[in-house]
C-alpha cells in the first residue's frame, strides 16, 4: 500500500511538472528596453520590472507565486492609483496577479496577463494593513449574490465604487473587467458622470476583484492593441444580455489550443531555455 501511495504521489508530481509552462522557468526579467510583445492572451515582455513589494499605499498578495512583474507603465499605474486611494483615505489597495518575469502563459488562473500590462486589484479596501499570513493566503470577499444578478448589499461599499472609477479615469487604462452584477451596480450609482463606464466591461467570474488592462506602451511596436469597446456606457441592452437565461441546448465554450507564439516571444524562449 505504501509503495502504491508513493507511486501515485510521483505521478501527481510529474503531472504538475508537465502542467507548467516554459515561461515559469524564467525567474528574472529579460534585460533590454521595455517591450510588450504580442497580444494580451498570447505574448511576452522584455525589460519587465518588479513591483516594489513594500509600500505604504498598497500590499502585494501571494508573493510566493512571483506574479508581480510588469511593464514600467503598469508599475507606474499601480503606484499612481494607490497614491490617489491613500490621499482620499479609502483604505489599503490589495494587489493580486500581474505577470511573470518574462510574461507569457500561466499554467493556471489566467489566459491573459502575458504582456506585462494587466493587473488584478481586489475589490476590498481594508483600513488596517494585512498581516504576512493574510497576504500569503488571502480570503477574497465575494461581492456577488448567489443568483449572479446583483451585488450583496452588506459587502458593497462606496469606496469600491470610487476605486473602480479612479482606475477607469486613468488615461493609460483601456479596460476594466468586473462581474456583470458589479457593472450593474456601478451603472445604478454613476449619476450623470458616466463616460468612464465605457471602460468597465462585464465578464465571467471577477466576483471579488477587477482586472485592469493598460494600452500598448509607446515604443512597443510589436504590442497588439485590443479593439476599442463599443461607444456608450454599456449599461443598457448590452449589459442586460449577460442576465438572460441560457438558450436550451447551449454548451459552454470549448478550451482552444493556444495559438503559436509571436516570433519574438518564441525566439526569447529559445535563447533563455537552452
Amino acid at each position: 500500500m505504501r509503495r502504491l501511495l508513493i507511486t501515485v504521489a510521483a505521478l501527481l508530481c510529474s503531472a504538475a511538472v508537465f502542467a507548467a509552462t516554459p515561461w515559469q522557468q524564467i525567474h528574472q526579467p529579460i534585460a533590454g528596453s521595455p517591450q510588450s510583445i504580442g497580444g494580451f492572451a498570447n505574448g511576452c515582455i522584455v525589460g519587465a520590472q518588479q513591483l516594489p513589494l513594500s509600500s505604504p499605499n498598497y500590499q502585494v498578495m501571494r508573493q510566493d507565486q512571483r506574479r508581480y512583474y510588469g511593464h514600467p507603465d503598469l508599475i507606474a499605474f499601480i503606484q499612481r492609483l494607490s497614491t490617489q486611494v491613500h490621499q482620499l483615505q479609502l483604505g489599503q489597495v490589495l494587489i493580486g496577479d500581474m505577470g511573470m518575469a518574462a510574461g507569457g502563459r500561466f499554467s493556471s488562473g489566467h489566459a491573459s496577463h502575458q504582456t506585462g500590462l494587466d493587473v488584478d486589484i481586489w475589490l476590498q479596501l481594508p483600513q488596517n494593513r494585512w498581516t504576512a499570513q493574510q497576504l500569503l493566503k488571502p480570503q477574497p470577499l465575494d461581492l456577488v449574490a448567489p443568483d449572479d444578478k446583483q451585488v450583496i448589499a452588506r459587502h458593497w461599499q462606496p469606496q469600491i465604487d470610487s476605486l473602480i472609477k479612479l482606475a477607469a479615469k486613468d488615461d493609460e487604462v483601456t479596460r476594466i473587467f468586473v462581474n456583470p452584477a458589479i457593472k450593474k451596480q456601478l451603472c445604478a450609482d454613476a449619476g450623470s458622470d458616466r463616460a468612464w463606464l465605457n471602460k468597465v466591461r462585464p465578464w465571467f467570474a471577477h466576483r471579488a476583484h477587477m482586472h485592469v488592462r493598460l494600452r500598448c506602451p509607446a515604443g512597443s511596436l510589436e504590442c497588439e492593441e485590443q479593439a476599442a469597446p463599443p461607444p456608450g456606457d454599456g449599461c443598457g441592452a448590452e449589459l442586460d444580455s449577460w442576465f438572460q437565461p441560457k438558450k436550451p441546448g447551449s454548451t459552454p465554450p470549448v478550451k482552444k489550443t493556444p495559438p503559436p507564439l509571436p516570433p519574438s516571444c518564441q525566439a526569447l524562449l529559445d535563447r533563455h531555455l537552452l
